[in-house]
């Protein structure tokens, strides 16, 4: 049992070191790029929203009921 075990915590091990290793064979960069200069920048759209409605109303009074 003890064999299985030290035999799993190398197998980890060794995954954890290859991955994480740097190989140095990555010579990739990255590097950024501009916008075509007769690109317009975006415009606001139109028409513009409506305001929301007034909230300050007051509320119709409720009915009465006639008192017999």
């Amino acid at each position: 049992m003890k064999k299985l075990v030290l035999a799993s915590v190398s197998a980890l091990a060794l995954l954890g070191v290859a991955a994480c290793s740097d190989s140095g064979t990555d010579t990739t960069t990255t590097q950024s790029t501009n916008p075509p200069a007769a690109e317009q920048p975006m415009q606001p759209a139109t028409p513009k929203a409506t305001p929301p409605a007034d909230n300050n109303a007051q509320p119709a009074p409720a009915p009465t009921a006639p008192a017999n």
